[in-house]
């Protein structure tokens, strides 16, 4: 009986990284809007700033992004564990390697929060660059991690 309960997490926790992946990836979405929101109040007149202000977008933004860093890392180490522990190895390939990539580009991306504070305008554009970047390379993660879902709902049934 424990050994069917312990192949039974085994199975279903491969659902686990895909499911906490799409949430991550609309929360992606949510942080670039709240992104380019704080740009524009930053670069408005002194009418719509004084509107735009109340709304605090550069604190939901700073924050959603440190909640993003945080469980982007912890959400690809698991993937990477879960794969290895049902399958006895990691799958070098291509969804692989841009899962790393996007872990190392947001840890990059995040650190340069203190220069952008300081008003450093080319790690404003270099933390764009790499988020729309990022942003990219997730929408592919979330297509080719379907096909790999698919390919273990296959092997279940």
């Amino acid at each position: 009986m424990t050994t069917e309960i312990l192949e039974s997490i085994k199975v279903w926790s491969q659902f686990g990284h895909p499911l906490l992946m799409w949430v991550l990836f609309g929360l992606t979405v949510y942080a670039l809007y709240l992104g380019m929101q704080w740009r524009r109040t930053r670069t408005a007149d002194k009418e719509l700033k004084k509107e735009l202000l109340p709304k605090d977008f550069r604190n939901r933004h700073y924050q959603l992004g440190s909640l993003l860093l945080g469980l982007m890392v912890l959400g690809n180490i698991a993937g990477m564990a879960i794969t290895y522990i049902n399958n006895g190895k990691l799958f070098f390939g291509s969804h692989l390697l841009v899962g790393l990539s996007i872990t190392g580009l947001i840890a990059v991306s995040a650190s340069l929060s203190p220069l952008m504070q300081k008003g450093n305008e080319f790690a404003r554009y270099t933390h764009i660059t790499l988020n729309t970047a990022i942003v990219g390379l997730f929408g592919w993660q979330a297509v080719s991690g379907m096909e790999i879902v698919q390919k273990i709902l296959d092997k279940i049934s």
